[in-house]
């Protein structure tokens, strides 16, 4: 498996799932940010090949985001299944297995994110090898799914990429789809499999409150669009009061902030969307925010997609920080700025996974 240079430096995450994750209280004390303790702590061994073939689940890992592949497999105290998935000098992609699959319950982490194209084929082609190696089934872990944001026609003769590529996970052998906060609720309608779409607002509200709780909390929606999710996240915060930032964008990649719905004065807000991109929206809305009178200014964003220049633009705003999530796999121009935060989802993957396996619940996750 190609190997990774640096590794992103990710917080854990305040919020504990219970009861699954509790841990015995005779359990000895682990200096480990989740509630299990990794598979290969010190002193540990390698599983035996007979010990790797009796676990009750497998996890495969592509290349585009191996640090929280190992983070989830640390949680399910389960080692990441030998893969090669590696180039050949055409750059044509090539995957081997070196373990037996065949009557297993394989997860395949692989968000799409940037090289897209290049991350979606080593997931395609992860499942088909899968398909024919005959493992039981495959769940397709794509925290990050790339080209959500094309799930309509924006105009004549213009494609629905989104549910193109729904279409190629399902041919290339998924049984299922684990993602996380999909850009639109619709996407799930694309598969014609059982697709979970978990949210991050559990993980975002337990930092927000261990970090902001004694603040005069006011969440905020970038746009008209997104008030479903900043509803959902302020209630999750003691019904915290919501405004609105009404904006017009006069071209691909920037926007305008024209007003603000909601009085923000004295205030300290929190912005919440799925996606930061440009950040050019976020950046202007914490410019108008603090304009109207807003204490501070923090930018939650499950995916931390950050194209081109959208780091030095964070560092140069009105905002206090930028908090994303491990999703995608933070760039070096992330781990350097003092202004952008990672929490990781490794545990509310590794916990949906471990219920998806023993066939309970994911919903009551997030009761």
């Amino acid at each position: 498996m190609a190997s990774v240079s640096r590794s992103p430096p990710v917080l854990p995450s305040p919020f504990v799932f219970p009861p699954l994750c509790a841990k015995p209280k005779d359990a000895p004390r682990r200096l480990y940010p989740f509630p299990f303790a990794p598979a290969l702590a010190k002193g540990a061994r390698n599983p035996t090949p007979r010990e790797r073939a009796s676990q009750p689940m497998k996890l495969i890992s592509g290349n585009s985001n191996l640090p929280l592949a190992r983070a989830i497999a640390d949680y399910l105290e389960l080692p990441l299944t030998d893969t090669s998935v590696r180039r050949f000098a055409d750059e044509e992609v090539f995957v081997e297995i070196h373990e037996n699959v065949r009557g297993q319950d394989v997860f395949v982490v692989q968000p799409t994110n940037f090289p897209a194209n290049d991350n979606l084929m080593e997931l395609l082609i992860i499942n088909d090898a899968l398909r024919r190696a005959s493992a039981k089934r495959i769940t397709a872990v794509v925290p990050y799914f790339g080209y959500a944001r094309q799930d309509r026609k924006p105009g004549p003769r213009t494609p629905i990429s989104a549910k193109l590529v729904a279409n190629l996970i399902t041919t290339s052998g998924a049984d299922r789809v684990l993602a996380i906060d999909l850009h639109a609720g619709q996407i799930q309608g694309f598969f014609d499999i059982p697709t979970d779409n978990l949210y991050a607002a559990p993980v975002m509200s337990a930092d927000i409150q261990a970090r902001f709780g004694g603040k005069n909390l006011m969440v905020v929606s970038p746009d008209v669009g997104g008030v479903v999710r900043a509803r959902a996240l302020a209630k999750r915060l003691d019904n915290a009061p919501l405004a609105i930032v009404d904006k017009r964008r006069e071209r691909a990649g920037e926007s305008e902030v024209m007003n603000i719905i909601g009085d923000v004065s004295g205030r300290f807000c929190i912005l919440i969307d799925d996606i930061v991109d440009s950040a050019g929206t976020l950046c202007n809305a914490a410019a108008a925010l603090k304009a109207a009178g807003a204490e501070g200014v923090v930018a939650y964003c499950t995916h931390g997609v950050l194209s081109g220049g959208a780091v030095a633009r964070v560092d140069a705003s009105e905002l206090t920080e930028l908090v994303i999530t491990d999703s995608i796999m933070p760039t070096d121009a992330v781990n350097d700025s003092s202004k952008v935060r990672a929490l990781t989802v490794a545990p509310l993957l590794g916990e949906a996974i471990k219920r998806i396996a023993d066939e309970t619940s994911v919903s009551s996750l997030f009761d």
